[in-house]
């Protein structure tokens, strides 16, 4: 079969054949009495073999080798195209996700495409410093989107540029709630714990739509820091995980703190006030969590706390009592 009719039913180019040849893969058993390359079904046949490899993505090299030693086993070689492929794919998301943040940030020419670029990268820069201003300036100078926000503070462990990612998020408008929930979900605490911190600084509905929802979450420290930012908003379903944080030990001083501030009216004060005392009078209370509950009671205010740091002042519990009786005494001069 000659050269043409080969590339008909083949799909290879004549150019391409000739190429083959040239590096010693393909070699056509017989020339014709004019000269013209003739090519066996066994040369055919190896024809279709190199193509079948090439669409696994080897070299022409790797190729030559996989025909031709007989010793050569394909399982190494097949390993290392699956770490070049995911390697390869992950390069083309990476710069697929820069793409669209790009297009998110909509840029009116070059100029704009280049400084988000910039602040893209120095988002992701080794230095602290130029992260910190990189989340700074993405508020006023230019526009980031809010996807590349939340991924920069859901990674970001210094203290201080978190801070400030956090800042920015509060005021890069809707998107960032939605974002940072799926980072709630995250198999790494430290992750977690940087997402409910963020949802705590943003404003409006949807985040504290999130910030509810995260109340029955089964990390403890997402539902602390949840309940916290919920109490400071006067969100009264926070109510049983500050008790729980008391009656735990974490964070309580702050916890008692977002409980005076949600015992703003008589009906919420009373509703805290029995809480408490519910959870003093539980049989599993134990004395250092019933020391909490009580100094809980000194930010209520309304005669239901009055009522019961008097009946806590004779308190089987010594150090309960003396407590409560303090509370009363503070309770009385500031009257």
């Amino acid at each position: 079969m000659l050269i043409g009719e080969v590339a008909r039913r083949s799909g290879v180019s004549a150019r391409m054949l000739r190429h083959y040849e040239s590096r010693g893969l393909v070699r056509p058993s017989g020339r014709t009495g004019s000269g013209y390359r003739e090519y066996s079904a066994e040369d055919i046949r190896r024809i279709f073999h190199i193509e079948s490899l090439r669409s696994l993505g080897l070299s022409l090299r790797e190729i030559g080798r996989a025909l031709d030693d007989p010793g050569f086993t394909p399982s190494a070689l097949v390993d290392d195209l699956i770490r070049q492929t995911r390697e390869r794919i992950a390069a083309e998301t990476e710069l697929l996700t820069r793409l669209r943040r790009i297009d998110a940030a909509d840029p009116t020419g070059w100029e704009g495409v280049l400084q988000v670029v910039a602040l893209l990268q120095a988002l992701g820069s080794k230095s602290a410093d130029a992260r910190q201003r990189a989340a700074l300036s993405s508020v006023d100078e230019v526009p980031v989107p809010v996807e590349a926000l939340v991924e920069a503070a859901l990674s970001e462990s210094d203290p201080n540029v978190a801070g400030a990612l956090r800042w920015a998020l509060a005021r890069s408008g809707d998107g960032g709630p939605a974002l940072l929930a799926e980072g709630l979900g995250s198999p790494v605490a430290a992750v977690r714990e940087r997402a409910v911190q963020s949802l705590a600084e943003m404003p409006g509905g949807e985040a504290a739509a999130r910030l509810r929802d995260a109340l029955a979450h089964p990390d403890v420290v997402v539902r602390g820091y949840a309940a916290l930012a919920l109490g400071a908003r006067g969100t009264a379903d926070a109510i049983p995980a500050l008790f729980d944080m008391i009656v735990a030990g974490r964070n309580d001083t702050d916890a008692a703190d977002a409980l005076s501030v949600l015992a703003s009216d008589t009906a919420t004060a009373h509703r805290i006030a029995t809480g408490l005392v519910d959870r003093l009078a539980r049989d599993n209370a134990e004395a250092p969590a019933r020391g909490r509950l009580t100094q809980a009671l000194a930010g209520i205010p309304g005669t239901t706390a009055a009522r019961a740091l008097m009946e806590l002042s004779h308190d089987e519990d010594r150090a309960v009592a003396l407590t409560a009786t303090y509370l009363l005494q503070l309770r009385d001069a500031a009257g």
